[in-house]
């Protein structure tokens, strides 16, 4: 415009003259044509035109006179840095005086600013225009641009039609994501914008070519795809709304709106273009690919759930099934009948199967299968497409199967009523196709085409015509169709009439005809064969090995002849003659003991199965076979000798490859010779075409005892001896940097499904194993081998490490890490030796890549390793780095004769590269790493000596580790985290593979593996928090030790239940417990006492352990005045902990002498009370049981009856019942207690029967309940505690574990032999105690807890019949039946309420008791009175 300007002013007037303006201009052909009718008019519509039609509509309002600060702002309007300071409304003022100046509408004017403003910034890019999304850059100018429109909006000064009239022109250069914030932000809806464009045509190719273009980028992008995913998902929202919204008014009949079209055509291009590319084959990760993949990712719930309504979504998803199904018909049926096999759901397209799978989620089965019919009915279909849309079905939908058979009976219904051939077609195609998926989820197709046709109940058994038809729809079938349906239609024929019999003739005939075409025998065909399957026919000799197999396996479980085999030797004899016996029969060296082939050809010869002759002529065989057994073993030496040849031709074509090496950088003639290898190396180890890839999901490697077979390990000792001396010559030439891909090849080589398991099992014999003996060029070679293992993880699955402990997956990185050991001296200098040179090797090969590949070419296991031993045995590396050495890493020093390995690990350690990867997090090691690697060596075959590991141990814990923060693996300086990851590692230690063997001494945990140091080190650590100078820094009462914190934490995360497997664990974890509290001081025990007396220990959290797991004896800790303290904890034990007090009674006579003497040596004084009367108690349990007279029994009574029932365990058996009876002079709460001392002892005979003798508890309960019924004294109580109880009943609750507390029904019923029979009569609450443990017992046998009494009870010969749960249900149950009718009223008292929660485990006994009772309530409603 300023070069238009520039020509008026030189063709004007002179130099001098004055230009005018624009605005001049403009007035003065106002004034020449103003006087014309409608000119005015015409005028602003011309104008309006003009600024509509103009390239740039800033340099036109620069000729608009008016404030240059207004005119700044429209030119900078999408410039948010440069109108930061201009509010909208100023903006929307300036815009309100341009519009007066130019004399247009302010709408209109503001609209083409906006529309201005936005086409700028979507071509403000220089990046290609195949782009849909933004920059950042661009969404903060439109965000300021939208900001302004919705101010211009809101104050009536914007049109959205002149907007979308002007976004209509240059619609191609448009970015879609400005479109998507046009219409979210709600200043133009993207309906008004695609109803403003005339050509529907030209706006459907649009939106279809961004919306690819979204679908590419979004799977490409990662900083956009929220954005991404929230466009798409706002589009397809849009378009099903309006695409498939139902007409409110269901009368009118008129065509449907333009957006709904336009939706549609848009929906079904993307559908089409999808399926398009399924059909042409996708590359994976491909750009069409991605596409495809995420518009199939939009048919999901995530995607519609934000609508109102459900019928839009279930109409489009209706519609869209349709046009999948019909999309491109072009297949016949006979393309189908003939292909269907590969259309299975395992062979579908995973994008079409994913379709299908999120199509089924919004309609159910019964709409499914009602949609297939009508389609089918309807449309010429893509067969294709409705097969594997039927595949899906079955796998995916439990409801299928039923649904689908219906289906086909209404097909073949319809189509034998009528001789329909397309119902018939659909039937048959239907049933074949979920045949395919297996017996799992449809019967097989042999199955249903027995139970159709084979019947008088099928359709076709109506008349000649039925039959007709169906014979020739199957004889139409057969050149197209599998071997396999024409054997089944063979071996299982429909059932015809004698007189229609020719129909079935002419078809078996025509039938045989084809096969004997495809050269398949249905003579031939195996036993087991599964006729379901479209599979290849397997050779009959084949077959009938597998058929031996499976006969034999048959017969292992029946111990029958299989039907199969006995049906085909009399309907099947050709093959069962021909085939059959002669793999049954092979000749071999019988086995001294028949095997299940010897008794299966026994059992046929038995049954006249056997011809004879053929039964002599192989036990002939057989004897021949054991007298040739010597020649056979020299023929298999000759054979190994045979196969050298093939290890000759790998071992020269090895030779050849390491002439290449002259030059590793001419990759082509190192290929051309690998390949040679890879062919030699197959004809080796026989591999196949298939080792080149996993279908396995782990590797197998036992690391304990690696075996291999002599060739395997032959060719794995050939490849690696070839790979390390091909490095060392090429380190000859150029250093690793510069040798090209050579030895990424050479490894990629060996990473094959069936290579790889030898040579990882053949470098764990030489690293776990052999290590230390390795030479200088086999350490460098296999630790470079480590390095481009360890790249090829994406490729190769996890190793599954096979030990005698708990199995686990390892990453290909970390086992190989995971085989460098250190647990003595000579393993810890191959570690050390091995790091270093893996690690230098990786720097080098990456010296020019960055960071993150180098971080990713290493193990983190590795460089922990690495830093663990140079710590341990280099005090050098210890101390501060005064400078990084800037030099590269030492690999040219290690590859030389004479390497000094510990100067090259230094130089590593200086290097700067390699101090940079330390500050990696992953690489940190970390105190943790620090003690699971330290408890590794065994102190016995340590290279530091006791006071050189002491120095080390000091600097690491108090030095290194504790001051470090913990974001770097450290401990923030506070003693108590140092202490408590201490012992979580050396329990998980204790409880894990390296010390498995240990654990079976649990006194013992880290007498055979593991440093023991450690633990004194632990045993150091805690003394400095009870009473050295870090003492204030413990925790509060409230947060507990940190030592019960650990055992806490560690006892909730264990697995819960009462099942075998989880006990084991949790007493496992107990006894490490155990092993730990006995080795620290006993002021963790029972806390420190303060200065001040008396005081009581704090023993809370000591008792709530010894209360929920545990069971250990406490001793009182030294205190200014000792007596008192012992007397304060046993008293607070006698209530709180009472099984303290219960396991000093037990071992009180090895107890008493170490007590004795260290209590006198130490206070000169005698015993505490308390200690005192724990004695008087031993003394009471043994005079009870004495001819002497017995002494007066401390108190508590339980303390007493505990005594005493420990005297009763050791007394003899022989003297029990004479000495029990002296029991009758006792306190009645004495001999409650003692019965239920005595009822835990009997739970034990059954649940530890080599502890406890069944027959002697049994003997002592029963005395001990006959003389509390003797004397009246009432003992259900027992049967009856609670948590709520106080006194006596929570301290008995408290004596037992919890699991023998739940099994107190059982010993109630154990002894019901026992009980008195006027127990009923005598006590009221004997019915309901006996009820209540009748219920409890059957829960306990449905939840299974009485499991392990039945299981034990199996394996000793003195329980059983004694313990079996079933048994005494039953006897319990008769017991109740019998014993109801004579319980008086008053024993029905309250329960109603018991059967209320329980009476739903026994219907029959809850009948009898309400039954009773309401009798005698009835009978009480007809007594007399008592008036008088």
């Amino acid at each position: 415009m300023s070069d238009l300007r520039t020509q008026d002013a030189a063709s004007g007037s002179s130099s001098g003259s004055r230009r005018r303006t624009w605005a001049e201009l403009l007035a003065g052909r106002v004034e020449r044509q103003l006087r014309g009718p409608g000119r005015g008019h015409r005028l602003q519509d011309s104008a309006v035109h003009l600024l509509r039609r103009h390239l740039n509509l800033d340099d036109l309002l620069l000729e608009v006179e008016g404030p240059a600060c207004k005119t700044l702002c429209l030119n900078q309007l999408g410039d948010p840095g440069a109108s930061a300071n201009l509010s909208s409304s100023f903006i929307g003022s300036a815009l309100r005086d341009q519009a007066s100046r130019l004399g247009v509408p302010v709408a209109v004017l503001s609209s083409q600013t906006v529309a201005s403003s936005i086409m700028q910034i979507c071509s403000s890019n220089g990046e290609p225009t195949h782009r849909v999304l933004l920059n950042a850059e661009q969404r903060k100018k439109l965000s300021s641009v939208l900001e302004v429109a919705q101010y211009l909006l809101a104050h009536s000064m914007f049109s959205r039609f002149s907007f979308c009239q002007e976004l209509r022109e240059v619609q191609n250069f448009l970015l879609l994501e400005a479109v998507w914030h046009l219409h979210v932000q709600n200043i133009v809806s993207l309906q008004e914008l695609l109803e403003s464009h005339a050509d529907t045509q030209a706006i459907v190719a649009w939106l279809f070519r961004d919306l690819c273009l979204l679908c590419e980028q979004m799977e490409v992008s990662t900083q956009d795809t929220d954005i991404a995913q929230a466009m798409l998902s706002d589009f397809v929202q849009l378009f099903v709304l309006r695409g498939f919204q139902k007409s409110s008014d269901p009368r009118r009949n008129m065509e449907p709106e333009r957006m709904a079209q336009l939706a549609i055509a848009v929906l079904r291009r993307m559908l089409i273009f999808a399926l398009e590319a399924l059909a042409t084959g996708l590359q994976d990760e491909s750009p069409v690919y991605k596409a495809v993949k995420c518009w199939f990712g939009m048919f999901c719930g995530h995607t519609f759930g934000r609508m109102m309504s459900t019928d839009c979504p279930k109409r489009f998803f209706s519609h869209t099934l349709t046009q999948v199904l019909t999309h491109k018909p072009v297949l016949k049926v006979s393309d189908a009948v003939r292909l269907q096999r590969d259309w299975s759901f395992a062979k579908t397209h995973p994008l079409l199967s994913s379709l299908y799978r999120r199509l089924f989620v919004m309609l159910s089965p019964e709409e499914l299968i009602g949609h297939l019919e009508e389609v089918l009915g309807t449309h010429e279909v893509n067969w294709q497409h409705v097969l594997s849309c039927v595949s899906t079905l079955v796998i995916c939908s439990p409801e299928a199967q039923q649904l689908v058979q219906d289906w086909v009976t209404r097909l073949l219904a319809r189509a034998f009523e009528s001789c329909d051939l397309d119902s018939m077609v659909t039937a048959f195609l239907v049933v074949r196709q979920a045949a395919l998926e297996g017996p799992s989820v449809f019967p097989s197709y042999a199955d249903w085409f027995q139970a159709s046709f084979g019947s008088t109940r099928g359709f076709h058994s109506g008349s000649k015509k039925t039959l007709v038809f169906l014979f020739k729809f199957l004889s139409d079938l057969v050149p197209f169709e599998a071997p396999r349906y024409m054997q089944v239609h063979i071996l299982y024929p429909p059932l015809v009439p004698s007189k229609y019999r020719s129909l079935l003739t002419d078809y078996v005939t025509l039938a045989k005809t084809r096969l004997a075409d495809l050269k398949v025998s249905v003579e031939n065909m195996g036993l087991y064969e599964d006729l379901s399957s479209a599979k290849d026919v397997t050779e009959p000799h084949s077959q009938a090995h597998q058929d031996v197999e499976k006969a034999i396996a048959v017969f292992e479980h029946t111990g029958k002849v299989p039907v199969a085999v006995m049906e085909a030797s009399i309907f099947r004899r050709p093959y069962y003659m021909s085939h059959f016996l002669p793999a049954l029969l092979t000749p071999r060296v019988l086995p001294r003991t028949p095997d299940s082939r010897a008794a299966l050809i026994e059992s046929l010869r038995r049954a006249d199965k056997i011809p004879p002759s053929l039964y002599s002529t192989y036990c002939q065989a057989c004897s021949s076979a054991a007298e040739k057994k010597p020649e056979n073993a020299a023929l298999g030496t000759k054979t190994e000798a045979i196969c050298v040849e093939p290890l000759g031709l790998l071992a020269a074509a090895l030779r050849e490859l390491r002439t290449t090496m002259t030059d590793p950088t001419q990759y082509d003639v190192f290929s051309a010779q690998m390949a040679v290898v890879s062919e030699r190396l197959s004809s080796a180890l026989g591999l196949g075409e298939e080792d080149g890839s996993f279908e396995e999901s782990q590797v197998q490697v036992n690391i304990f005892s690696p075996e291999l077979e002599p060739q395997d390990q032959q060719v794995a000792d050939l490849l690696l001896t070839s790979f390390c001396q091909n490095l060392i010559a090429a380190n000859g030439f150029t250093p690793p940097d510069r040798q090209g891909p050579w030895a990424a090849h050479f490894v990629t080589s060996l990473c094959g499904r069936r290579l790889l398991p030898i040579v990882l099992t053949r470098l764990c014999q030489l690293l776990r194993h052999q290590g230390p003996g390795l030479s200088a060029s086999h350490v460098l070679g296999l630790a470079a081998l480590v390095i481009h293992l360890g790249e090829c993880r994406p490729a190769v699955p996890e190793v599954h490490v096979a030990s005698p402990a708990p199995v686990k997956s390892l990453p290909l990185p970390e086992f190989l890490s995971s085989l460098l050991t250190l647990r003595t001296a000579e393993a810890s200098l191959f570690c050390l030796k091995f790091c270093t040179a893996a690690i230098s090797y990786s720097l080098c090969k990456s010296s020019s890549q960055s960071k993150d590949i180098l971080c990713s070419c290493l193990s983190p296991a590795l460089m922990k390793k690495f830093q663990f031993i140079l710590f341990r045995l280099l005090s050098e590396a210890r101390g501060p780095l005064s400078q990084e050495d800037t030099a590269g890493p030492p690999w040219k020093l290690l590859c030389l004769p004479s390497a000094d390995w510990q100067r090259a690990a230094l130089c590593l350690w200086k290097q700067r590269t390699f101090q940079e990867l330390l500050q990696e997090k992953e690489f940190h090691l970390t105190y943790r790493d620090w003690l699971q690697l330290e408890l590794e060596i065994q102190p016995e075959f340590d290279s530091l000596s006791d006071m050189e590991r002491w120095d080390f141990h000091q600097w690491a814990i108090h030095e290194h580790f504790l001051l470090k923060p913990s974001e770097a693996g450290g401990c923030d300086g506070d003693m108590q985290t140092a202490c408590t990851v201490l012992v979580d590692v050396l329990i998980d230690f204790c409880q894990s593979l390296r010390s498995y063997n240990c654990l079976e001494n649990s006194d013992l945990v880290l007498s055979c593996t593991g440093n023991r140091d450690i633990f004194s080190r632990l045993q150091e650590m805690a003394a400095d928090l009870e009473q050295g100078p870090v003492a204030p820094q413990r925790c509060s009462p409230s947060q507990g030790h940190f030592l019960f914190r650990v055992f806490r934490r560690r006892l909730q995360a264990l697995a819960s239940g009462w099942d075998v497997a989880a006990r084991l664990q949790r007493q496992q974890e107990l006894l490490v417990y155990r092993w730990i509290l006995l080795g620290l001081p006993p002021s963790i025990l029972v806390g420190s006492p303060q200065n001040k007396q008396p005081a009581t220990p704090d023993c809370t959290e000591f008792f709530h352990l010894v209360n929920s797991e545990l069971g250990l004896l406490n001793t009182c800790s030294q205190s200014r005045d000792p007596s008192l303290t012992a007397n304060l904890i046993l008293t607070t034990c006698q209530t709180e902990c009472p099984i303290v007090v219960t396991s000093a009674l037990l071992w009180w006579p090895r107890l008493e002498p170490e007590l004795h003497t260290r209590w006198r040596r130490c206070f000169q004084g005698p015993l505490p009370q308390e200690l005192q009367r724990l004695w008087e108690a031993q003394l009471f349990g043994k005079s009870c049981l004495s001819s002497d007279l017995a002494s007066p029994p401390p108190g508590p009574a339980w303390v007493s009856a505990a005594a005493l029932h420990f005297a009763i365990q050791q007394a003899e058996e022989t003297r029990i019942k004479s000495q029990l009876e002296k029991l009758n002079c006792q306190s009645e709460e004495l001999l409650v207690v003692l019965f239920f001392f005595s009822l835990m002892g009997l739970l034990s005979s059954h649940l530890t029967p080599h502890a406890v003798d069944f027959l002697k508890a049994v003997d002592i309960c029963a005395e001990i309940l006959r003389c509390l019924d003797k004397r009246k004294v009432s003992w259900l109580v027992l049967f009856q505690l609670t948590d709520t109880d106080g006194g006596l009943g929570q301290v008995l609750l408290r004596l037992a574990p919890d699991p023998y507390i739940r099994l107190l029904p059982f010993a109630f019923y154990s002894l019901l032999s026992y009980f008195d029979e006027d127990a009923f009569i005598r006590e009221d609450a004997f019915l309901r105690v006996a009820v209540d443990m009748y219920l409890k017992l059957i829960c306990l046998f449905v939840t299974g807890e009485t499991s392990a009494v039945s299981a034990l009870a199996g394996r000793s010969q003195e329980l059983q019949g004694q313990g079996d749960p079933v048994g005494l249900i039953i006897k319990a149950r008769h017991f109740l039946l019998q014993s109801i009718p004579r319980c008086p009223e008053k024993s029905f008292a309250n329960m109603a309420e018991l059967l209320a929660t329980s009476g739903h485990c026994d219907p029959e006994v809850s009948a009898a008791l309400l039954s009773r009772h309401q009798a005698v309530s009835d009978d009480d409603l007809y007594q007399e009175p008592h008036l008088f």
